[in-house]
């Protein structure tokens, strides 16, 4: 018998041993690993457009820019909006806006759009302004 300064003993070992016995033969890990939690990103963080790579320069590039400008748009507008406000009138969505202390670019872009209309969500303020594109 060894006579070390094992604190532990052969039977707290063998204890030990039968209670790690299942996680051995899973074949799983045994160790804690962090969760894989990204932190947000900062404020100045360079944005880095998710949809991939840059379209050659040309209409394609052009359009690709819209589509991103208008989700940008979309998701700070449904920031700003809460659902209870629709189905809404232009100027009731800007009033909304000014009660949420909304950045001047997205109450600009309430204000450009027809006085004539209901709009039932986020969505429909913004296919009037990709109608408005397309007739340019």
């Amino acid at each position: 018998m060894e006579r070390g300064s094992n604190p532990v003993g052969p039977r707290k070992d063998d204890e030990l041993k039968h209670e790690l016995k299942g996680y051995l033969q899973s074949g799983q890990h045994t160790h804690v690993e962090e969760g894989n939690d990204p932190e947000p990103p900062a404020d100045d963080d360079i944005r880095v457009d998710p949809g991939g790579p840059v379209p050659p320069p040309g209409a394609e590039r052009e359009q690709a820019r819209a589509d991103g400008e208008t989700e940008s748009l979309r998701l700070e507008l449904a920031r700003h909006l809460e659902p209870s406000v629709f189905p809404a009138d232009r100027q009731t969505v800007l009033e909304a806006l000014q009660a949420h202390h909304a950045p001047d670019t997205l109450l600009d872009f309430v204000r450009s759009l027809p006085d004539s209309g209901t709009y039932a969500n986020v969505s429909g303020l913004l296919a009037t302004e990709s109608d408005r594109r397309q007739a340019e």
